[in-house]
């Protein structure tokens, strides 16, 4: 099985407002770990994002331009990677962070095939910088990258809720959670699940997106052993 795991940056921060949260990337760790250890043929791509450094509001707060504003989000998602990097090597997991920007003394450059290659020997690849061009969410970056890599399931780790409702769970008591969505439900019902443009290419991918709650240590590999958990949207 091939997967491609989406951890936004406000995942990665944890209880924190910004920053990385330490304990939340070396939890990830020993997650991923685990995995590995336990499903010999589980191949996993991770996309970060990066949402804990930089955000748009802020950007629109300054005034500054659309593209140069995604450009900062663009590395902020680089630093996050290098952070979840650092952590592998901790655990002794084969590792390599790609990033669709080109800078050759921090991390390798994004080529399909060398992605390929290392999905297959066994290393766990960090994507980071998003699609490498603005305009675009590290959403629509996850959806295009599991398309390139012939994924089998996204995972979309969400902090705090167990997977999509029908209402903000945050403001209203009655938020039902929703575990079977078509992708047209999605759309037609305007859930908050990624972004238009992502949600466009994974319908017509054919790609299968769960959206779980990464504040229980054991849902990825519980997702992996075929469990269902969260919302499940096809």
């Amino acid at each position: 099985m091939r997967v491609l795991i989406k951890f936004s940056g406000e995942a990665l921060s944890g209880e924190n407002q910004n920053g990385i949260n330490p304990e939340v990337v070396n939890s990830l760790a020993k997650q991923i770990k685990k995995i590995k250890s336990e499903h010999k043929d589980a191949e996993i791509a991770i996309v970060v994002g990066g949402g804990n450094f930089w955000r748009g509001t802020t950007a629109e707060k300054l005034g500054m331009e659309r593209a140069n504003a995604d450009y900062i989000g663009m590395l902020a998602t680089i630093m996050n990677g290098l952070a979840v990097q650092d952590a592998f090597n901790k655990e002794k997991i084969k590792s390599r962070t790609l990033t669709s920007i080109n800078m050759p003394t921090v991390a390798e450059h994004y080529i399909i095939d060398k992605a390929r290659k290392y999905l297959a020997t066994n290393k766990v690849i960090i994507l980071a910088g998003g699609t490498g061009a603005p305009f675009f969410t590290t959403d629509s970056g996850a959806v295009l990258r599991a398309s390139e890599l012939e994924i089998d399931m996204i995972l979309m780790a969400k902090n705090g809720v167990d997977g999509v409702y029908d209402k903000d769970p945050a403001t209203n008591k009655d938020a039902k959670l929703l575990k079977e969505l078509t992708y047209n439900e999605v759309v037609e019902q305007k859930l908050n699940v990624m972004d238009m443009t992502a949600i466009t290419m994974a319908e017509e991918q054919g790609i299968k997106l769960h959206v779980f709650n990464i504040d229980d240590v054991d849902n990825i590999s519980k997702i992996i052993n075929g469990e269902k958990i969260g919302t499940i949207i096809q």
